[in-house]
């Protein structure tokens, strides 16, 4: 049991004493309990805010609830001191073995250290990137393919059983667009001059292979037919093959799907249908008229009347149609069936989109909560695009690609490692510059370079200890003093912040708390810089020197588990 989670489980004992003594009624929720960190570390190592929650409850001052609870607390070998602040909350003070211990805790878990039953195997899908299968992945998918598969990764760490899908929007007008593109691309590679791409169809250079393809396996037998002869073999192959280019893409992010769910298979199936008989019979889809556009009504708009959803009942501020006036499914209509489907396969939904669907976030978020009866928890996280610049100037588009910045032309250009870091270190919902000449600087104000840095000199430092023959065995810890332990103090918080992340799915929370944990640990060996005595590495003080190369191996742990988390490699060399 890790500190954070055996000092809860001391609070609930000191609690159940009160209870068993009669100070505190039986049934008092405890939900919103907690044991954290005090915001001033001058208040101490652990602060509880139980007095302030249970007293109104248990019909008590909270001044008086927290004496009683701090007099249980201090009965504990682990607890140096208690205080109390203000209005009643409790601030402890640990023992510095306890940390001690701690350091124990870390190297013996592992890289399991910070994994937790949290989730309790509660199947949670993540849908992420779902990008149109119409050309490679540009710059303005990789943002939202990183920030869901690293949420993935981070709510598989703390329990839960995940399911990484990807929506293939093959049933709508861009895909049509595809293969007519495909089918120009298909006539050039047999020979024929097609100068200018038409205006409308895709430009770039990687559907060149698709037609070749095309040529080799169908010849000239769809040259001069007309389109409703091959449109629908060239819309299924052409999107077959843009498939196989976005999951290599995906791939040089160390991203993989375990579903890839097709749109026009879903409408195929009839699933839209089946949603809307259900939604009907229980009266949450009616056919009505829809309202005027809002401003000027255009001379043109007649009021046709479509089914409607009732989507004002979960707080949007209009009913939203389901079907077009010429009875196809509107993009709602299709997404809500997708919807429905994924939520019978799963206890929790989450959605990774681009900002500029926050628009039909609240419609969504009410067909879920209708579909489901308000059971599924279902989160949508939007997410920023990325400004590319290179040197504080704007990135030039490629023309190879059409009109953006592959995301494989940056990836070979700066690494993995690189791209993924990056795009965790600002909230998904934030605005983000990628300055190609920062993001690969060696120097604290980047952050990729900084914690890295942090693995690698717990490397190096480890090396230098072997080649100068020093070999530990059972290190002793009651060496490091307490400058020492404040690292081992900020360690000790990445179990209780990886649920902290998992449950409000940030996971740009794992990168802000590496940076903090990597800064701590340079400072510390920094100060070997100026004093000798604060080496990490002094030969002629064995004992001392394994106990901080201890102290060095743990906080190189979590910098790993963390970096694992994030689908980042941790170097041992740099």
């Amino acid at each position: 049991m890790t500190l954070y989670a055996r000092f809860s489980a001391h609070l609930d004992a000191a609690l159940d004493a009160l209870l068993a003594a009669g100070d505190l009624p039986a049934g008092l929720e405890r939900r919103n309990v907690t044991v954290e960190p005090p915001r001033d570390a001058s208040h101490g190592d652990l602060a509880t805010n139980a007095a302030m929650v249970l007293a109104k409850p248990a019909g008590t001052n909270p001044r008086a609830l927290a004496e009683k609870i701090a007099a249980e607390l201090e009965k504990l070998d682990e607890v140096a001191s208690v205080a109390i602040a203000g209005p009643g909350f409790i601030n402890l003070s640990v023992a510095e073995d306890s940390w001690r211990e701690e350091l124990r805790a870390i190297t013996t878990a592992g890289a399991d250290y910070g994994r937790s039953d949290a989730g309790a195997g509660v199947t949670v899908n993540v849908e992420y990137v779902s990008a149109n299968p119409t050309g490679p992945m540009h710059m303005g998918h990789c943002r939202g393919a990183v920030v869901g598969d690293a949420l993935a990764s981070l709510l598989e760490f703390v329990g839960h059983k995940v399911i990484r899908e990807y929506y293939v929007n093959d049933a709508g007008g861009q895909v049509d667009v595809l293969a007519r593109s495909a089918h120009l691309r298909y006539r050039e590679a047999l020979g024929e001059e097609i100068g200018e791409i038409p205006e409308g169809l895709y430009p770039g250079d990687y559907l060149k292979p698709v037609g070749e393809k095309l040529a080799a396996e169908h010849a000239d037998a769809y040259v001069g037919e007309p389109e409703q002869v091959w449109l629908a073999l060239f819309r299924k192959e052409a999107v077959a093959a843009m498939l196989e280019m976005i999951k290599a893409d995906l791939a040089l992010l160390g991203i993989h799907h375990d579903l890839f769910s097709s749109e026009a298979e879903l409408q195929a199936a009839g699933k839209p249908a089946e949603a809307e008989a259900w939604l009907r019979a229980h009266d949450l889809v009616y056919d009505g008229m829809l309202e005027a556009p809002k401003g000027e009504t255009p001379e043109d708009w007649e009021p046709v009347e479509l089914p409607l959803f009732r989507s004002t009942r979960f707080g949007d501020d209009q009913d939203r149609p389901i079907k077009k006036s010429d009875g196809s499914w509107t993009y709602f209509g299709a997404d809500l069936a997708y919807h429905f489907q994924k939520a019978q396969a799963a206890d929790q939904l989450i959605d990774i989109w681009g900002a500029d669907h926050a628009g039909t976030v609240k419609r969504i978020v009410a067909a879920v909560q209708a579909l489901t009866g308000g059971k599924t928890r279902f989160d949508v996280k939007l997410v920023q695009m990325v400004r590319l610049l290179r040197a504080g100037e704007p990135v030039k588009m490629s023309k190879r690609s059409g009109n953006f910045v592959t995301l494989a032309d940056v990836v070979n250009e700066v690494g993995k490692d690189v791209v993924r870091f990056t795009m965790l270190t600002r909230r998904a919902d934030a605005q983000m510059d990628f300055d190609f000449a920062k993001v690969v600087e060696a120097s604290k104000d980047n952050p990729v370079f900084y914690v890295q840095y942090a693995n690698a000199r717990v490397a190096s430092v480890h090396r230098k200890a072997a080649e100068a023959g020093i070999l530990c065995g059972e290190a002793d810890l009651s060496l490091l003093d307490t400058r020492e332990l404040q690292v081992a103090k900020l360690a000790a918080q990445f179990p209780r912040m990886v649920e902290a992340a998992a449950a409000a799915r940030e996971p740009h929370r794992i990168a802000f708390y590496l940076y903090d944990l990597s800064a701590e640990f340079h400072a510390l060996y920094n100060l070997g810089n100026d004093d000798p005595a604060r080496r990490f590495l002094i030969p002629d003080q064995v004992r001392l020197t394994c106990a901080r190369l201890y102290l060095a191996q743990a906080i190189g742990q979590i910098v790993r588990n963390g970096l694992g988390i994030m689908g980042v490699d941790a170097v041992s060399e740099m």
